[in-house]
């Protein structure tokens, strides 16, 4: 099968993850993408380093491109981006609005050099508010948007270890890229996309934002207990823990029955979700004496039985070993050099039924493939030559 972004050509001047991600994404899709690194390696490379020093990252975001090093502040590594920009479709960044325009990746310079060109930056804050210019990750995100302060415990709010913040705005980029090619096909020209992580966390928590402006609620948190339903929490089982989620009068009424608790259908205390969040504590702790001394099996074989959403608390190699996420083959094994295991690469987190989504080829090695693609541009092997002995490439 054919991918959809066969024929299509990426230049990645990314970092860390959502910029990275995105365009591994297009990569899944059939896109030839470039990974361009400053020459001593972008800083994600080396982020959770594995034996050789490559960062666990690194080679999630990274499957499926190709890879060269550039400085584009120098006079010579500005013409390389150009010519770069040039034979490109899409040109990825992420980096703020002053640092984008000394390389020469503002939307402006690219034009320049192909004027139908599109451009996707991402930045942590966007552009035209006091904290445009300023540099930030996915945890700054959370805690701006209010999810870290509901999370953890009123004296100690918590950040998600997960950058979620940053995968949904790699998404956000490729669907917003994907809608300029579009757009790009009907009308033959190239435009600026932008997304940003502020943005994307406040999506994600636009529900309890809204909530707040219109009821002044002024929730806190209550650790892993939900809020809008009970019983939603994580129990502690005789050999782990599992999470459940009882949401809905259905669910709910099923899950009185499993427990024993059928007198609660019809008290007004539980009434609905509401009711029910309101009194959250004191669901939980019935659920919490009903767990105790039963496995995590038995949890879930009896949720099970009755349909209620319930998963098990996995460490990051029970995750592994999950016999589930084995048979779906969620994660492809990849052979890197220097790293005695396969890496575990997730696949991407779609499927077509008439298209081709795969991951082909690992992350590559740094500067592995700078000699063909400058030659490719028309660089002779003397003058590749020449430019590595002045730091360019």
């Amino acid at each position: 099968m054919a991918g959809v972004l066969d024929g299509i050509r990426v230049i990645d001047f990314g970092r860390y993850i959502a910029g990275p991600f995105a365009t591994a994404i297009m990569a899944d899709m059939g896109a030839e993408v470039i990974r361009v690194e400053k020459l001593a390696g972008g800083e994600d490379r080396y982020i959770a380093p594995l034996e050789d020093g490559t960062g666990a990252g690194y080679l999630q975001s990274n499957r499926n491109k190709r890879g060269m090093t550039l400085n584009p502040l120098r006079p010579e590594g500005r013409e390389i981006t150009r010519k770069l920009a040039a034979t490109a479709d899409v040109v990825s960044a992420n980096l703020p609005p002053k640092p984008l325009a000394a390389m020469g990746l503002d939307y402006e310079s690219l034009c320049a050099a192909k004027p139908d060109i599109i451009l996707t930056t991402t930045t942590a804050f966007g552009e035209g508010g006091p904290y445009s210019n300023r540099v930030g990750f996915d945890g700054i995100a959370q805690a701006m948007s209010g999810a870290v302060y509901l999370c953890g415990s009123p004296e100690l709010p918590q950040r998600g270890i997960a950058a979620h913040v940053d995968f949904c705005t790699a998404m956000s980029g490729v669907t917003a890229t994907l809608a300029a090619i579009l757009e790009h096909r009907k009308t033959g020209e190239g435009q600026h996309v932008k997304v940003d992580l502020l943005g994307t966390a406040l999506n994600i928590m636009n529900p309890q934002l809204i909530e707040q402006s219109v009821t002044g609620i002024d929730r806190v948190a209550t650790g892993n207990r939900g809020q809008l339903s009970a019983p939603t929490d994580i129990y502690t089982c005789q050999d782990g823990w599992v999470m459940l989620q009882v949401v809905g009068q259905p669910l709910f009424e099923r899950w009185a029955k499993m427990i024993g608790v059928e007198d609660w259908i019809g008290d007004p205390r539980f009434a609905d979700d509401i009711a029910r969040g309101k009194n959250g504590e004191f669901v939980s702790n019935h659920m919490a004496s009903w767990c105790r001394d039963k496995t995590v099996g038995e949890v879930m074989d009896a949720c099970d039985a009755v349909r209620i959403p319930c998963g098990p608390v996995n460490s990051p190699q029970q995750c592994l070993d999950n016999e589930h996420v084995q048979a779906m083959g969620y994660l492809t094994a990849l052979d890197y050099p220097g790293v005695e295991r396969s890496t575990p690469i997730a696949r991407t987190p779609f499927q077509m039924s008439k298209s081709e989504i795969s991951i082909k080829r690992r992350a590559p090695m740094l500067g592995e493939h700078t000699d063909e693609i400058m030659m490719e541009l028309g660089y002779s092997a003397a003058e590749v030559s020449s430019l590595r002995e002045k730091r360019v490439i």
